[in-house]
């Protein structure tokens, strides 16, 4: 299983950003898919997750609002939109196989991209 995330990068307060993660080695449609995310310096923790069809879908209290998470199963990817982006959500973004809110709920974990937000 491969899970290559990308579209990270250096971006203003204020500003937006798309991250993709495309998947490889398993069933893309068999599988509920989530963003977190981890600052220097701190624990890992939950962005979003999106069900197998996309009908079901949660965000952590940070993001709601401002991220879109969203997924083409046709693709085999998982996107994760990003807008009036803050300081505070400077870290590297990974995207994961899982349901749920805890990192000990996905098992297949990309590289991670990093976002860098300045003020």
């Amino acid at each position: 299983v491969q899970l290559q995330a990308s579209g990270g990068g250096l971006v203003q307060a204020g500003g937006s950003l798309r991250l993709s993660c495309t998947a490889s080695g398993l069933i893309f449609t068999s599988n509920v898919m989530g963003w977190f995310r981890q600052a220097p310096g701190k624990e890992r923790e939950f962005v979003a997750t999106i069900d197998r069809s996309g009908s079901r879908i949660y965000y952590a209290e940070v993001v709601k609002g401002r991220f879109t998470i969203s997924r083409d199963n046709t693709k085999k990817t998982v996107y994760l939109e990003m807008n009036s982006l803050k300081p505070e959500d400077t870290a590297v973004y990974y995207c994961a196989t899982g349901w749920g809110s805890r990192k000990d709920e996905y098992d297949n974990w990309g590289q991670g991209t990093l976002v860098t937000v300045s003020s």
